[in-house]
């Protein structure tokens, strides 16, 4: 897309004729003149219309860039891709603590093109992913179709060429967007939102101006219903069950209140102080029919969940482990209870948002309801802040008090006008000065990963609307992986995702985080997604699957690297500091993306094989550890830890993924968070 700095007015020859010969007297002035006059009376009104509105505007533009007597010329200035409502050119250039415990801590509306329209509304049918198989390889030739790209799908109406947005965001690169942001503008007016923000966080137990409790019982009528399951039906199912209870009893004996187990020390881990391994798991028991321990779970959270204490927590990992656990709960069970726990802690999360920029701190301090960014840095990780909307967006819409919608919405905005390569991003943006960090690495791995999965399922969390920039961002980043990342190994021809280290360099690391990314993308492609995406999916699937199994423990390891060329001993391998496994559900949760959309039962198999390596490698008598060493079946190196998303997660995935009837969850009507808590489909 590109930006003309002048009107071109096409005339008749005779109109040339006469303003090139005005020089020979007044007659042939006046002729001049009546010739274009005549020129311009014959172009149609919707073409002179068009000729002056141009005109206008780049007087007007003149204008704004006139400084003293000094003009600056258009051609010194480089649009941003961001500043226009959403850009689809290509450049000419080319750890998120997400889920790791040894890391530190830390809407506007546009035309869509009517191929994308299309698209969307034609998703793609059942009978036409059942006749994909998993395990047929695509060809090493084989092309992703270059029609399919967000470049071709997508274009800029030309009526928006001279647009107020984009005259607005030249100024912005005039005036020095890497200056901090003034607070009352980043949050986009209107201007009672800061006030909004001042009340709710001085008044933790309270909504809309009164009690919590008061405020839900008035919406008695709006609250969620309970819904049924029915447990247990087969015998896999079943063994998954047997799994969660081992877990949770060798919690509840050693650890209970406390975030996590240690199950070889049989002692207990704390991170947050907010008894994670409680609330992550609430859902997941309601959905295993698991009635009494859901019970007990829950006279916990009423009687001894409190986030008063003076602790700093790091927003994204309780946002998607506390939040999404508590709301989860609520629209399963119907329990309100959780639903008023859950606004308490949306409140006292929001200070988070009060940065220049209106990009949240990672940290906050519950208590003292005051907010910072990490200790280690002065950025936040992309992921964290891009990772919040789901719950944010559900807590408002189940409380019906838009404060949290509106601050998340704001994060969504300011992230879609940054500059992006090729739609990727950064995985380091500052809260200060609203901008990705310089030279940072782009990665859907540590860091960076849940941003691509979020801008899917907020789109459609909200009923998949059009004209929504979510959509279009995702697109032109799931091309930008197409073009950028993606790669194949010299002799296998095994598909995977590598990192561009500071911006531009090819590194062929994938972490297993990234093994989210094969369900995302087969669920977008239900959902309208063009046929590059499914392609990689499969491809995807089928690589992260060799993770597992061509390891001697049949479990992945933390970080694989991929051969470059022919000169690598093996297309896939993996280096020692990276052998370990932390229980992860990223694949497992692809394989229930892809049974629950498909209904064919070989990704069961699959499930099935990486589950009975879990019950021999990591069971212990208090419960399921961590391993150190997945190369070696006589040396895994047991760490003693049992994150919280082992049975919010993981197991959850294997109970669905084994379950007879794959619309256990329907997902037409339920998306999943990061940390596998569903919440509800909304319309509008």
């Amino acid at each position: 897309m590109t930006k003309s700095d002048h009107v071109a007015l096409t005339l008749s020859s005779a109109s040339i004729a006469g303003i090139t010969g005005s020089a020979a007297g007044s007659d042939e002035a006046n002729l001049s003149r009546k010739s274009l006059r005549r020129s311009w009376n014959q172009l149609p009104r919707c073409q002179r219309n068009l000729i002056i509105m141009g005109i206008t505007a780049f007087c007007v533009t003149l204008l704004l860039f006139l400084p003293g007597d000094q003009l600056i010329s258009m051609k010194d200035v480089r649009l941003k891709p961001g500043a226009a409502p959403f850009h689809m050119r290509r450049e000419d250039t080319l750890q998120n603590p997400h889920h790791h415990p040894n890391l530190p801590p830390e809407k506007s509306e546009h035309d869509l093109a009517p191929e994308i329209s299309a698209a969307v509304a034609s998703p793609m049918t059942e009978d036409r992913l059942t006749k994909q198989e998993p395990n047929d390889k695509v060809p090493a030739n084989a092309v992703y179709p270059d029609g399919n790209s967000a470049e071709n799908v997508v274009k800029l109406p030309e009526t928006a060429v001279a647009s107020n947005d984009n005259i607005n965001g030249v100024i912005d690169i005039v005036n020095n967007v890497e200056q901090p942001i003034d607070r009352e503008a980043s949050l986009d007016e209107p201007t009672d939102l800061q006030a909004e923000l001042k009340e709710a966080i001085q008044h933790p137990l309270n909504l809309a101006g009164e009690s919590i409790d008061s405020h839900l019982q008035k919406m008695q009528n709006q609250l969620a219903k309970p819904q049924h399951f029915h447990g247990a039906t087969n015998e896999r199912q079943t063994a998954v069950v047997a799994a969660f209870k081992h877990s949770w009893a060798g919690y509840k004996k050693y650890a209970w209140g406390h975030d996590n187990l240690k199950p070889v020390s049989q002692t207990s881990h704390e991170w947050f102080g907010l008894g994670l391994s409680i609330v992550d798991s609430l859902d997941t028991m309601y959905i295993m029919g698991l009635e009494d321990e859901f019970n007990e779970a829950r006279d916990w959270v009423r009687d001894s969940l409190k986030f008063h204490t003076s602790r700093d927590v790091n927003l994204f990992e309780v946002t998607i482990r506390v939040l999404g656990g508590l709301l989860s709960a609520y629209h399963l069970s119907g329990d309100h209870m959780f639903l008023a726990k859950a606004s308490e802690l949306g409140n006292r999360l929001l200070p988070s948002f009060l940065s220049p920029s209106g990009i949240p701190y990672s940290d906050v301090n519950l208590g003292e309801r005051s907010a910072h960014s990490p200790k280690w840095s002065p950025d936040s990780s992309t992921s964290e802040v891009t990772t919040i909307q789901l719950e944010f967006r559900d807590l408002s819409r189940s409380t019906n008090v838009p404060i949290y919608e509106r601050v998340v919405s704001i994060v969504n905005e300011k992230v879609h006008a940054l500059d992006k390569n090729h739609g990727l991003v950064p995985i380091f943006i500052n809260a200060n000065t609203g901008t990705f960090r310089n030279y940072a690495t782009i990665s859907l791995g540590a860091r960076g990963d849940s941003y691509y999965e979020y801008l899917l399922k907020q789109w459609l969390q909200t009923g998949r609307k059009d004209n929504d920039n979510l959509i279009l961002d995702y697109m032109q980043a799931i091309d930008g992986v197409l073009t950028q990342l993606m790669r194949r190994t010299p002799r296998e021809n095994w598909v995977y995702i590598g990192e561009l280290i500071n911006g531009h360099d090819f590194k062929p690391k994938m972490d297993h985080l990234t093994c989210y990314l094969p369900g995302t993308l087969l669920l977008g492609h239900q959902n309208g997604m063009p046929d590059s995406h499914l392609l990689l999916a499969r491809d995807m699937m089928d690589t992260c699957y060799q993770t597992y199994i061509k390891q001697p423990t049949q479990l992945a390891a933390e970080i694989s690297y991929f051969a470059l060329n022919d000169k690598d001993e093996n297309d896939i391998y993996v280096k020692p500091n990276d052998a370990h496994n932390l229980l992860r559900p990223e694949f497992i949760e692809s394989l229930y993306y892809f049974y629950a959309l498909t209904g064919n039962r070989t990704y069961q198999d699959m499930g099935w094989t990486i589950f009975q390596a879990f019950e021999k490698h990591t069971k212990v008598a208090a419960g399921y550890t961590s391993l150190g060493n997945v190369k070696n079946t006589l040396n895994t190196r047991m760490r003693d830890l049992m994150e919280s998303f082992w049975m919010s997660e993981t197991l959850k995935y294997f109970y669905l993924l084994f379950s007879d009837n794959r619309k256990e969850i329907d997902l037409e009507k339920w998306v999943f968070n990061s940390e596998g808590h569903p919440l509800p489909v909304y319309q509008q």
